[in-house]
């Protein structure tokens, strides 16, 4: 991040921020642009927007004009063209012109999540994402998922922690189907990467 500044969002090409993006102030000078896209949701999960979801990661000026900087929340998510389409539509219909670019590096972290996004997950009846930030947290998930144990996941509905996984693919591939074994409720999971 230049001169450290984790909310600054002066980005080159090629540098992207780490971690979840508040919604940006009025000074910043595409704030219209940020306000305008936030009313583009995930397509999987419609209650949270993109940059709520760590996808929109930045909006900047380049060679080739006003750029909007998407990341797939992995290379192969189904839901990048539309996101792609939605994102094109809203600036098209606010008469912006501007290109819409795929970056997958750095990649996509569920850390990119924002807390407001977390909570309106768990409303929703996904349990959000454990947070995995150090690379030894990444290594430890491997080792977890390699050994078929995982970290508690919290019931969304209950709040229990005695929950067990049923299946490691839930309606997407990002997320793991889960049962709560005191309210007895099937959820969705938001893994971890």
């Amino acid at each position: 991040m230049p001169n450290g500044d984790p909310l600054n969002r002066t980005i080159t090409s090629g540098q992207l921020p780490q971690g979840p993006l508040p919604l940006p102030d009025q000074s910043d000078p595409h704030h219209h642009l940020w306000t305008l896209l936030e009313s583009v949701v995930d397509p999987e999960i419609p209650v949270v927007s993109l940059r709520e979801m760590g996808v929109l990661r930045a909006i900047r000026e380049s060679q080739h004009g006003l750029e909007v900087v998407i990341t797939p929340t992995y290379s192969g998510c189904p839901a990048m063209s539309q996101m792609h389409d939605d994102v094109a539509l809203v600036l098209q219909a606010a008469g912006i012109q501007a290109r819409i670019v795929t970056e997958l590096s750095p990649a996509w972290s569920s850390d990119w999540i924002s807390v407001e996004a977390k909570l309106k997950l768990k409303t929703y009846g996904i349990a959000p994402p454990h947070a995995c930030h150090p690379a030894s947290d990444r290594v430890v998930l491997i080792q977890q998922r390699a050994n078929r144990s995982h970290a508690a996941v919290v019931c969304p509905q209950c709040d229990s922690l005695n929950t067990t996984e049923t299946s490691h693919f839930g309606s997407t591939a990002c997320k793991a189907m889960y049962r709560c074994l005191d309210c007895l409720e099937p959820f969705d999971y938001f893994k971890p990467y």
